[in-house]
């Protein structure tokens, strides 16, 4: 009887990668989603999008299939990080690692800013200022000029208070007036822990999600996220591996606009 039930449930299971896995190759390939990138495409404009980030390798752990899709699209994409990572005594070591990320990804070296300010600490348990992070984040729009900015959401996908500042220094910047009036802002949307490691997997969950935009790899653009998470050589200690195996952030992003 156990055997018989070990049998079904094993047959069920591949059953639901297999249909995942279908999907996800039919989606890629039509690409049926509607999105800032795609829409400005079909219009013949070129967005200047700016991705926000805490630390060297959120580029690509939680950005990679929004970054990818932008530039295969011919946007250009540009990257502010807010601290060097230097929790561990590593910052100039990861500084050169993240410039090796976005090589990999496909942005110039001129298009991504490290920002190395006592301010912005890496630490888990501090709240940076709000009125410091906004202000760089309004200097580096202005200087790049560019239409869209995307950063985390108010959880930060993991609860990291680094990440969760950015969010709250973009939506002061929105709520204060602040922020130019032809720039659109996205969240990264953050999902349950369950639906966090199922990679492609999350493809149902997500087009069902609340979220407006969706970005989806392929298996080229999902090998090239892997790789450049793996420039991060400091920092691949043994779950680091699972996370590039199995997130799916490696695979899926679904952003939020951020409401005036």
């Amino acid at each position: 009887m156990d055997e018989l039930l070990l049998s079904e449930c094993l047959l069920i299971g591949s059953c639901i990668v297999t249909i995942a896995a279908v999907l996800h190759g039919f989606l890629w390939i039509h690409r049926p989603f509607t999105n800032f990138a795609s829409a400005a495409q079909r219009a013949a404009l070129r967005v200047r999008v700016l991705v926000v980030t805490a630390h060297p390798d959120d580029e690509c752990m939680f950005f990679a299939p929004t970054i990818l899709e932008a530039l295969r699209l011919g946007h250009r994409v540009f990257l502010l990080c807010l601290s060097t990572g230097n929790v561990s005594k590593k910052g100039p070591i990861r500084v050169k690692e993240l410039f090796a990320s976005a090589a990999v990804l496909g942005m110039p070296a001129e298009h991504v800013t490290v920002v190395d300010d006592p301010n912005f600490p890496d630490d888990i348990n501090i709240t940076w200022d709000t009125k410091l992070v906004s202000q760089k984040i309004l200097e580096h729009i202005i200087d790049k000029s560019v239409n869209v900015v995307i950063t985390f959401d108010d959880y930060g996908v993991s609860g990291h208070k680094n990440h969760r500042s950015l969010y709250r220094g973009v939506n002061d910047l929105v709520k204060r007036g602040q922020m130019p009036d032809n720039v659109l802002v996205y969240t990264l949307e953050s999902i349950s822990l369950l639906r966090k490691y199922t990679s492609f997997l999350d493809i149902v969950p997500s087009i069902l999600s609340s979220a407006s935009t969706l970005f989806l790899s392929g298996y080229p653009a999902i090998l090239k996220a892997q790789r450049a998470m793996c420039t991060h050589w400091s920092q691949l200690v043994w779950f680091r591996w699972l996370y590039i195996a199995f997130s799916r952030y490696m695979v899926i992003n679904t952003l939020k606009p951020l409401e005036r």
